[in-house]
Order: structure tokens, then sequence, then C-alpha cells
């Protein structure tokens, strides 16, 4: 049996404290700042004991000083100094003298450097070791130096007579061994006072690093780097937009997928994200208290999914989008393939009726009866159909009405296309898709039936809907009555520049004037039965504006919808060159 030795994360968790200390980010800091403690208290205590034993020295400087100017100002001593034999009186006074102030040694000697005193009695008779010159020259110094006591720090006084002469030298001493033993009672208390330092700095930066090392799980340093490589990485290619907000929501993190689905440009982290530019229904959604699941929102050329997450207790806000674009717009062309399937469904049992009229008819012998009925029926059936195919060469514009006009003839509803409609085949730029024709065209055809129908009680005539499309040269002010207008891109269509024109109107009761600044706005609906409106014209607007094209509100009977879609291509200028007018 094989045992792989493969190191894992739980396994390193459980080697030895010294190993993991060493490879981990904490243990490498732990060490650091262990030698740092240790250098520190070791420099303290050093500078300490070098100032202690600096103050220890001066104060022994200063002792035998005193000391050797008392004995050399004694009277006693100037008069044994005189007598015939100084060694008998000046031995036992001095030795006396030294064991009552505890310095080491207290030498009397004459002034060519003879002894007459020793606390060894064996160096009585024998020249002083040291200088004293500058006692001979009544002055009073002191020096470090290695006698028969060992190096001392001593002094050098004179003795004065009556008449002011030198008759005699005294030295006073302490051994450095002496001074040493001072010193070993404070620096004892010192080494105390540093290991206790040493030992209360390492616990708490033990206590430190075994948090640090909580947090890091244990990782060296190159993994943390190379984690916060991948992490940065991950989040940044992810297709999905990514934002992460701090707790006081401003931007930690955007991705370029979110950078992409917001239309973001510009250094984003560290700003709020109130300030962003984003639509108020998106912030007010990220901003809330509670999470938000799957929740729609527009955005100015996109449809987005968002989602928002709490990061932990507070830490901040986690929001994720995904592109809803379109998969909104294949949900608007199979609801329009929908319409066309039942408009088909109703043509085909409304000529099965009217095919049994015509059989009944001439089963009954009403021969010219029944040529009559069928040729009055197809006309009427063929009518909409030349005039929608003769005046619009576009094929997906052409099938868009005939299917729309359908399903509001089984509605109920008269659909019309004004005279002025023409748009030939091939006039449209391969830049203007066919899925933003069905979305424009095709929500505001849905929303005038459904306001014809809901006005027909207040109107005096059948519900109407009428249509214009067509190709606007001069992109005059045209033809959307007294409203206000919604600017959909960069290029303005009021000037001189081609366009495609596309007006509906309706008889229903029209658009509150007051209510013209949040037609476009998602959520936006004069229906009244339940959500899942309020959606189409804020597509319309977001398809115009991504084509850089306007759309207008007006009145007129009911409602009236204009959108300008700007023109460019060669056969573009062509018919500006002619003269295409309105």
């Amino acid at each position: 049996m094989s045992v792989s030795t493969a190191p894992t994360r739980s396994r390193r968790r459980w080697l030895p404290l010294p190993r993991r200390l060493v490879r981990s980010l904490a243990g490498q800091l732990f060490v650091v700042q262990v030698v740092i403690v240790a250098a520190v208290v070791a420099g303290g205590a050093v500078l300490a004991y070098l100032f202690t034993a600096e103050r220890t020295e001066d104060a022994a400087r200063r002792e035998v000083t005193s000391v050797a100017h008392a004995v050399a100002d004694s009277p006693s001593v100037r008069s044994a100094v005189a007598g015939p034999d100084p060694t008998a009186v000046l031995q036992p006074y001095v030795e006396q003298v030294r064991q009552d102030v505890g310095v080491s040694f207290i030498t009397v000697m004459d002034t060519e450097g003879v002894r007459w005193t020793h606390p060894l009695p064996e160096q009585i008779g024998k020249r002083y070791l040291g200088h004293i010159d500058w006692a001979l020259a009544g002055q009073t110094r002191s020096e470090t130096y290695t006698g028969t006591l060992g190096p001392s720090v001593r002094v050098v006084t004179p003795v004065w007579d009556d008449q002011h002469r030198v008759i005699a030298l005294v030295s006073v001493g302490l051994t450095l061994e002496s001074i040493s033993a001072q010193l070993s009672g404070p620096l004892l208390a010192l080494v105390g006072v540093a290991v206790a330092a040493l030992a209360l700095g390492g616990a708490g930066t033990y206590l430190a690093n075994s948090r640090l090392r909580r947090h890091t799980h244990g990782m060296r340093p190159d993994e943390l780097s190379h984690l916060y490589e991948y992490h940065q990485a991950t989040l940044r290619s992810v297709r999905e937009g990514l934002i992460l907000l701090d707790r006081a929501h401003r931007v930690v993190l955007c991705n370029d997928a979110a950078r992409e689905l917001l239309g973001l440009e510009g250094e984003l982290d560290g700003r709020p994200v109130a300030e962003l530019g984003l639509p108020e229904a998106l912030v007010a959604a990220v901003l809330g208290e509670e999470p938000v699941r799957d929740e729609v929102h527009l955005t100015a050329e996109r449809v987005v999914v968002l989602n928002t997450s709490t990061i932990g207790t507070g830490l901040g806000r986690v929001v994720t989008l995904r592109d809803h674009t379109e998969l909104q717009s294949l949900s608007g062309e199979l609801d329009s393939v929908r319409g066309f399937t039942e408009a088909l469904g109703a043509q085909a049992h409304e000529a099965a009726n009217r095919l049994h009229a015509v059989v009944s008819l001439i089963e009954l012998g009403r021969h010219e009866q029944a040529v009559e009925f069928a040729t009055a029926e197809l006309a009427l059936a063929q009518q909409l159909t030349d005039r929608v195919v003769a005046a619009v060469g576009e094929p997906v514009l052409a099938a868009l009405l005939l299917g729309k006009a359908a399903q509001a003839a089984e509605r109920g509803v008269e659909l019309t296309l004004t005279e002025d409609s023409r748009i030939d085949d091939g006039v449209l730029p391969p830049g203007l898709s066919a899925r933003d024709l069905i979305t424009v065209l095709g929500n505001l055809i849905d929303n005038a039936v459904d306001a014809a129908i809901a006005g027909a009680a207040q109107s005096p005539g059948p519900p109407e809907v009428t249509v214009t499309a067509r190709i606007d040269g001069d992109g005059g002010d045209g033809d959307g009555g007294d409203g206000g207008a919604v600017d959909g891109g960069v290029l303005g269509v009021g000037g001189g520049g081609a366009c495609l024109l596309l007006r509906v109107a309706d008889t229903g009761a029209g658009i509150d004037p007051a209510a013209v600044e949040d037609v476009f706005r998602r959520g936006w609906s004069t229906k009244q039965d339940g959500h899942g409106h309020g959606l189409g014209l804020a597509l319309v607007a977001q398809a115009a504006r991504r084509n850089g094209g306007t759309v207008e509100v007006g009145r007129e009977r009911g409602a009236v919808l204009t959108v300008r879609l700007p023109l460019t291509g060669g056969r573009v200028r062509e018919l500006e060159q002619g003269g295409v007018s309105a």
C-alpha cells in the first residue's frame, strides 16, 4: 500500500509548530517580531548597564575623592607625618577609616612615594604604584590604575603643613572588582526586567500571530500572493457582471463585464454607487436592505437581471448582473410569432366560415350570390396585404404589420397604414437590426391596440390604430403633435439627416401630459390587471437610444408615439440627394 506524500492544506495545519511557523506568513512575522523585540530589549539592557556602570564609577570617584580630602585634612595625620614613626600612628587610623567608609585602600606616603600605610602590611615601605606628580604640584586628580590590589579607581591628594607646603600624599581607591560587585544587584534586576519584557513581548506577538494565522489559514506569503492574483483574475474574467461594495456602499471591485453591462468608464474604486450615474430603480435595489433575486432592470442600452447579497455581518454587498437583453428580445420575437400563429388560426377559422357560406349558396343554386360573396371577401382580405406589400418593401416590417393587423382585427380593432407610408427594400442599413425593429414597432402597436380597446367606451367611433412607416428625409419636427420628447441617443434627428420614421396613433384616452416623463420608465403602465406590464415602452426607448434615435410622445384623437431612427449608408445618401420629402 502506497502513501501519498503530496502536501495538503489539512495536513500542513497539523505539522509541528516550529515548521509551520517558519512556513506560514504568521510564523515568519512571529520570528521577525520576536527578533525585533529581543534586539530592542537587549539594546535597552546594554544601554541601561552602561549608564548604570558609568554612574557607579562616577559615584566611586566622588567617594574616594571625599575620603582622600578628609584624611589629608585630618590634624592627626598632619602631626603623625611630622613625627618620628608615621606608620605606627597612621596605619591603625587609616585602616579604621577604610573599614568605616568601605573603600579598598587608603595609602599615606611621603613626597617620594614611599608608603607609610597599606591594607597589606608587607607593602608598607615600598613605593606607591601610580602617578603622584600632580599631587606634588598641589592638585587632586583621579585615575584608573593597576596596583597591588588590581585595577582600581584612585585619587591622590596632597597633605599641607601650616606654611602651605606639601609634606605628604594621601591616595584612596576602590578596586574595579568592588565596583562590579556594587553593580551586581542592579544588573540582576535589569536582566530580570529584560527577560520579563522579552517574555511578555513574545507572548503578545504569539497571540497576535495566532490570530493572523487563523485569518490567513496558515498560508505562506507566496501562496497568499498567488491566491490574490487568482482571485482578481477570476473575478475580472467571469462573464457575469460583478460589483463588490463596502459597508459605506463604495465600489471595491467592478469587473469588466459589469463595466460593459452598465456602461461605466474611468476609475470606479472608492466611488459611491449612487454617484455612478445608474438608473434610480437600479440604485434603489442595490442599496435596499433586503436581498434582490433575479430582478429585471433597464440600463441605457441593456436589460439586466440583478441579484444582491450581503457579505458577512454587514461588511459590504455583492452585486451580480446578467445580460438579459438578447433573451428579452427573443421573448419579444416569440410573442410576435405566437401572435402570428394566433392570427393565422383566427384567419383560418374565418376562412372556413366563409367557405361554408359559399358552399351553402352554391348548394342552394344561388351561384351569382356565391361568386359575389367570395369576390367581396377576397378583395377585403387582400386589400390590406396589397397595401402593406406595396408600401413596405422591408420584409421584416411588412410581416410584422400583417401579423399585427390580423391580431388587431381579431380583437375588434382596425389597423390601417397611412397613405404616405413607404419604405423601399434595402434602404435600411445593416446596423439597424430586425430585432430592434420588431421591438420598437411591435411594442408600439401592442400598446396602441390595448389603448384603443380600453378607450372604446369613450370614443365615438370604432377603435382604430394608425401606423406610419416611412423614410423621413429632412428629419423635421413632424408628427408627434404636442407632447414630450425623449432623446434616445447621441444622434439627434431633428436636423437634416435621413431617418426611419415609425409613428403609431390610437383612438384611446391618450397619455396624461404630466406622465410624459414617466412613460418610458420601467414599470410605468396604465393597465391595472397586475404585474407584467410597464416594460414595452421602456424597451422601445432603449432600442431607440441604442440606435441613436429619439422617441416622441404626442396627442391627436388619442396617444401618438413617434420613433425616429437615423440612417447611414450609400442608399440613404442617394435618397437625400434625390430630395426625399416627408
